[in-house]
């Protein structure tokens, strides 16, 4: 396969895992990169030898080399380059959130044509333990769908020395707080391990922020959620309960579950070392039984190179790649019916459309 010509916009921390991904790959040749921050720009392909850097987005885009584009930047500035990006007839791989609502991914959607648009949101399911999972609920192993659950949920540690980039609890730059930080991640896996089955009609849920006792120890301004819980109701009466928190006075707690009529499985979604996947199953002689589905090792860098060769392997082969848009879209708007539904202290119906 012709390694696909890439460009990275934006060259922060995410950005910068992405060059490294991409450096690593034979099958990408990372083309160009850009940042409004030069010297940002400039460190990043001095250690990945990218023979050219530009100053803006926008330049970027301009340069008929690249083939498509990595959007590794605030999501306030995604939208506006991504369409950008589209038009210019690029293929297009967006950070998370995809975006700061569903009607902002409609609106990438509706430039996309023929262009291959992807989101980064996808990350966890190029893990073997995804892998194992999403073919074990495929085929059948745990019967009707009934729960899907995720809680996460992080104690407050020391002050740290430095606040947190203002993006990360910001609903203008970012869309939101850790909903939207996390909660794409988890929303993507457990949606993706069902085979993008669920339909969501109906969320409850309720948000918090920082507490008081740490509210001296995020950005300036900050008005982004830090703890949020949540109901989704599915068709077919299958429901998805959803927790995440940080800087919680709550003992710690990353857990991901599915549960069926005849079966269920105990899961983590992040990489770690010595991991393993319970499954439990309904016997009528013993009752419940236990055993391990899965146990293995895995890193963030696996899931970082992973995520740009299916990439271009869709660029190259015009396969969907593993999170469309269009799937994305669906994450958005449970994150929306999250917010508007803590918000109004009321139960919040998911449109169809």
């Amino acid at each position: 396969m012709t390694p696909l010509q890439l460009g990275i916009i934006g060259c922060g921390t995410i950005g910068a895992a992405h060059a490294q991904a991409a450096a690593a790959s034979d099958q990408i040749e990372l083309a160009a990169v850009a940042d409004v921050q030069r010297a940002l720009a400039e460190k990043t392909a001095a250690a990945y030898a990218v023979g050219t850097v530009y100053n803006s987005g926008a330049e970027l885009l301009a340069d008929a080399r690249v083939e498509a584009v990595v959007l590794a930047l605030p999501a306030s500035f995604r939208i506006a380059l991504g369409m950008q990006a589209l038009r210019a007839g690029k293929h297009l791989l967006t950070e998370k959130p995809v975006a700061r609502s569903a009607d902002e991914v409609r609106r990438l959607i509706s430039v996309q044509g023929d262009r291959v648009a992807a989101c980064c949101s996808s990350r966890f399911h190029f893990l073997e333990s995804t892998r194992t999972v999403a073919d074990w609920i495929d085929r059948g192993k745990l019967g009707a769908l009934r729960l899907l659950r995720c809680r996460a949920i992080v104690p407050a540690g020391p002050a740290p020395e430095t606040h947190p980039p203002a993006w990360r609890l910001s609903r203008e730059l970012n869309g939101g707080g850790i909903l939207v930080n996390w909660g794409c991640y988890d929303l993507d896996y457990l949606l993706g391990i069902s085979g993008w089955r669920l339909r969501p009609q109906t969320v409850l849920a309720q948000s918090w922020r920082v507490p008081s006792t740490f509210a001296d120890t995020v950005a300036p301004g900050s008005d982004g959620e830090t703890h949020i819980a949540g109901l989704v109701r599915c068709a077919d009466g299958i429901a998805l309960t959803y927790e995440r928190g940080e800087y919680a006075a709550a003992q710690a707690e990353t857990s991901w579950e599915v549960i069926g009529e005849a079966g269920s499985l105990r899961l983590q979604m992040t990489p770690a070392q010595e991991k393993e996947i319970l499954y439990y199953e309904n016997d009528r002689a013993d009752g419940t039984t236990t055993q391990t589905l899965w146990t293995g090792s895995e890193s963030y860098m696996d899931i970082h190179r992973a995520l740009l060769e299916d990439f271009a392997t869709a660029v190259r082969t015009g396969r969907p790649p593993k999170t469309t848009l269009a799937q994305a879209l669906l994450v958005q708007q449970i994150t929306d019916a999250m917010y508007l539904s803590a918000e109004r202290g009321e139960a919040v119906e998911i449109s169809a459309a």
